[in-house]
């Protein structure tokens, strides 16, 4: 059997790969990928999804649109004592990384908690940090409500009694449309495809695996927010508002809506996903959430690639 049949054998079972990992996910953001899997005795101990593309005659493994995290992940066994999970994590992303292929060029953002920065580094990965905000769904509505900012707190008890929020897959065009106008405002463009983008939504619905949580006032869109969750971790992908409307409110509520919501589908946290950008980190922080880091693995070997990089600065 092919590695890529094992790893979508693997993606279609009950386990705890991250929703970014999942063969439906990587078959809609990838013109061509492949994974890595490893076994510790009759079990999978772990796997390596990756992304192949060819840039100016480069071959590459670069982050997919839509995509925040990818990279190692281990299968931890149930009877598995916590003073050897590092130990299990080092020699299983020790064993996926001498199976990887010999690419030239990668970038790719891996899951918050990996641990094995020394060990990729030896392997002659560049490593880098970003940093994402988590909140602890274990906790009680109360202590999650008490964690938020007041301003916060006082617009989610105004927009319960203002707004009106749904799950409404057929709006991922309205999605697109309000963030390509909120980036445009910074002078920056959007990376993804409308189409991309309702492909996803609309997977991950029938996979059981998202909702597009909509929020109206008076029949009219103020906000909406893409939520993704996995077995464990539930996720904020992209959200905006409504340019063409005042308010001060729907952003913070539907993201305590998705919150709330993930917490009864028994999710354990709740993943910001970023932000480096000051005013967003500010938003999310305020949230209550504790700041995590994820490292980022970069290599490049190609005097070429290096070359196009540079002309691009």
């Amino acid at each position: 059997m092919r590695n890529k049949d094992l790893y979508c054998s693997i993606s279609a079972g009950g386990n705890d790969l991250p929703v970014f990992h999942k063969s439906w996910w990587l078959d809609a953001v990838c013109k061509d990928w492949d994974a890595v899997v490893v076994k510790n005795g009759d079990n999978v101990a772990g796997v390596w999804p990756y992304s192949r593309e060819t840039k100016a005659g480069i071959k590459m493994s670069r982050q997919p649109p839509l995509t925040p995290y990818l990279g190692p992940h281990a299968f931890y066994p149930h009877d598995l004592k916590n003073t050897r999970r590092d130990n299990y994590e080092h020699e299983t992303v020790r064993g996926l990384a001498a199976h990887l292929p010999p690419l030239p060029v990668w970038n790719i953002s891996c899951m918050p908690g990996l641990k094995q920065v020394g060990l990729l580094q030896e392997l002659k990965f560049n490593t880098n940090f970003r940093q994402t905000f988590v909140a602890d769904l274990t906790l009680s509505d109360n202590d999650l409500l008490s964690g938020l900012h007041t301003d916060f707190r006082r617009s989610i008890r105004k927009a319960a009694d203002e707004l009106a929020i749904e799950n409404l897959p057929g709006c991922a065009g309205d999605l697109f449309r309000f963030q390509a106008a909120t980036l445009e405002r910074k002078g920056t463009g959007i990376h993804y495809s409308p189409q991309l983008l309702e492909q996803l939504i609309s997977e991950s619905v029938a996979q059981n695996s998202g909702a597009l949580w909509v929020a109206k006032k008076r029949g009219v869109i103020e906000a909406i927010l893409w939520n993704l969750w996995d077995a464990t971790r539930s996720y904020y992908l992209v959200g905006a508002k409504n340019p063409e409307v005042r308010d001060n409110h729907a952003m913070t509520m539907l993201i305590w809506h998705s919150m709330m919501h993930c917490k009864s589908l028994g999710k354990a946290s709740f993943d910001f996903e970023g932000s480096m950008i000051p005013g967003v980190e500010r938003f999310f922080r305020n949230f209550g959430g504790k700041r995590e880091l994820y490292p980022v693995l970069q290599k490049n070997d190609s005097l070429l690639w290096r070359l196009i990089r540079y002309a691009r600065k």
